[in-house]
């Protein structure tokens, strides 16, 4: 490349020439950026979501191209976070679309070294077994509660799973029931 073509693509010398005097446009521009496209572009529809991780609520704009999320951002219409996403936020769709998501139910029975897939109606069946047995040996009739049954919720259980849970738990009597939502 020509030396005097070079000194002139350097993004300095156009911000000091050019009338892009604070870079924030065409002075700061390669021609590789030029013709980057934004991800959401191509998206055949967007839709309006709330972040999953904890009770804030933040405003999402989901996009959606052939049935697939392909970005996720946040909603500036959202009055609660005006646009904006924590990092947990930010990468939610990780959480939707990352190689490591499981799609299958795992066990692993006890002292067992793999891990088997089960269907879910099996596994819900084994869960209400195990909390249906538990609640039998550990209730504490004068008290009408089980010291047996304790829950720690996550951040990323929204406001409503968390709301049912609780009413579910109560409804067991189990007093050992909290949510760490905090990022």
């Amino acid at each position: 490349m020509n030396p005097h073509k070079l000194i002139a693509s350097w993004p300095v010398l156009r911000q000091l020439t050019g009338s892009d005097r604070l870079g924030l446009g065409e002075a700061a521009q390669s021609a590789r950026s030029a013709a980057l496209e934004a991800r959401t572009k191509t998206a055949d529809r967007v839709v309006k979501s709330v972040c999953p991780y904890c009770a804030v609520g933040c405003g999402q704009r989901i996009y959606v191209k052939d049935e697939k999320v392909i970005q996720v951002e946040g909603d500036p219409d959202s009055p609660v976070s005006r646009g904006r996403l924590c990092p947990k936020g930010a990468a939610t769709k990780e959480l939707v679309t990352g190689p490591s998501r499981e799609y299958k139910v795992k066990y692993r029975r006890p002292n067992a070294p793999d891990w088997e897939e089960l269907s879910f109606e099996r596994a819900m069946d084994m869960i209400a077994d195990r909390v249906i047995a538990t609640r039998a040996a550990t209730w504490d009739g004068p008290n009408r509660r089980t010291l047996g049954i304790a829950s720690l919720g996550g951040a990323t259980l929204d406001n409503e799973e968390n709301y049912l849970m609780k009413k579910l738990y109560t409804a067991l009597g189990a007093v050992q029931v909290e949510n760490q939502a905090r990022i």
